[in-house]
């Protein structure tokens, strides 16, 4: 590694340690590297930030961020929610079960695990803290439960891992799905076995002196079933289209996102819930949201190409190759190694950075790109989780108000949880690829 290489690296980590936001910390380690480097020519580093920005295939970060917007001002979240009320009210646990069930719904339509943290965070803990679950716990169920939204279809991280390694967002699109019921039904689990005093899982004793109820006592009737279920058919709809459409060839993934665009508002106009103002702030929370993405992907598209100009993939491969000869070691090593990452650095941020590294040296080793997308992304997902400075931690603290040490204490349980799934994901590929196998 040149001396370069060396100091852009050195910028970088004295950047983010200072805390100057990713895309700004970057872009100044790149600046670095084209300083030091006079025999390249200047303009490669404005070229290079704006092509990696203008992918057509990224178009579909913005058209499935407005999808989820356009969906929240339509009311399509408060019918969700009340179906899953009615599907999980039975279950101790009470409203942390609707909590994880809209997650895990709500993944299709919303596409980004920050946006369903704060969403959940303002509309479900305060009624959950009604309910007398505590704040801490309702808060470290909301921040766990969006972790789900990632790996749900149309998940953003599903649609960077695609366009970054080459993989087909259709494929990635489908495997999310195993692994996201994977977390919905053991969070559930957890949430249900919670202990009184939060250190522990126990039994539904436990849950039941923790006065964590279920909404009713009722069954569920048909009635009951059909007359949540009715308000909730068309939005539960959009992942079956962007899936079927996209399996069958009608559209791409991309122009899947302008459907989703086009019936964010078909839904709209019959439910009569949005109107011009709602529409203007709908747009205006799109281009923020996509602004600090895009800046996000246009910095990191010059780091990624500087790398790959000084072969650093293929050396870091080769020493990995060289260090670590089995690949279940690998993947263990990826794990541990991305969520010490995700702790300090945005998600899609360290996965732009991380994923030219990692994706050459997986495929050296004979394994699924499928396998190790969701491996990689649910890694990722657990490190923002994670503090000290986990950004899904701080997002669903910030909203509830939710002390950090109160967060860590009950959700250490969650992190025992995490870490069996992640386990779970390394080492039984099929809980990735097995549904992509089927379809494709």
């Amino acid at each position: 590694m040149n001396t370069p290489v060396v100091m852009m690296v050195i910028a970088l980590l004295v950047l983010l340690f200072m805390k100057v936001p990713v895309f700004a910390s970057v872009l100044g380690a790149s600046i670095v590297y084209f300083v030091m480097s006079p025999g390249i020519n200047s303009a490669v580093f404005a070229q290079q930030a704006i092509t990696g920005a203008e992918s057509v295939t990224l178009l579909a970060i913005p058209f499935f961020v407005c999808a989820g917007v356009l969906m929240n001002y339509t009311g399509v979240t408060k019918r969700i929610m009340d179906f899953c009320s009615v599907l999980t009210g039975r279950m101790y646990g009470g409203l942390s079960q609707v909590n994880i069930l809209l997650s895990t719904l709500m993944g299709g339509l919303s596409g980004s695990a920050l946006a369903d943290a704060a969403m959940e965070a303002k509309m479900l803990v305060p009624e959950m803290e009604k309910k007398g679950i505590s704040k801490a716990f309702s808060t470290v169920v909301t921040a766990a439960s969006s972790m789900i939204t990632p790996l749900i279809p149309p998940g953003i991280g599903l649609i960077l891992y695609g366009c970054i390694a080459n993989v087909s967002i259709g494929k990635l699109f489908v495997a999310g799905i195993g692994p996201g019921l994977l977390l919905c039904i053991t969070m559930m689990f957890m949430s249900m076995c919670f202990a009184s005093k939060g250190d522990a899982i126990t039994d539904l004793h436990e849950a039941r002196k923790r006065k964590y109820l279920p909404l009713r006592t009722t069954k569920m009737t048909g009635d009951m079933f059909w007359s949540s279920f009715k308000p909730a058919i068309l939005p539960l709809c959009l992942p079956i289209i962007i899936i079927g459409g996209v399996r069958l060839g009608i559209f791409t993934a991309t122009e899947a996102g302008a459907v989703a665009i086009a019936y964010s508002l078909l839904l709209g106009i019959l439910y009569h819930d949005l109107s011009a103002k709602q529409f203007a702030q709908g747009l205006q929370e799109t281009l923020t949201t996509t602004s600090s993405i895009m800046l996000i992907v246009a910095a990191a598209s010059t780091f990624s190409w500087i790398l790959t100009k000084e072969m650093i993939p293929q050396q870091f491969t080769e020493w990995m190759i060289n260090v670590i000869d089995n690949k279940w070691v690998f993947l263990v090593a990826v794990d541990v190694f991305l969520i010490i990452v995700g702790m300090f650095v945005e998600g899609n941020a360290s996965m732009i950075v991380l994923v030219p590294l990692f994706a050459p040296a997986a495929a050296a080793y004979g394994l699924d790109p499928i396998h190790f997308a969701m491996v990689f992304i649910f890694a990722n997902a657990i490190g923002a989780f994670t503090p000290p400075m986990g950004t899904l931690m701080f997002v669903a603290c910030g909203v509830t108000e939710c002390k950090t040490k109160d967060f860590i204490k009950e959700a250490v349980p969650f992190y025992l949880l995490l870490a069996g799934c992640l386990l779970a994901l390394t080492f039984i590929p099929i809980f990735s690829t097995g549904l992509v196998n089927l379809i494709y």
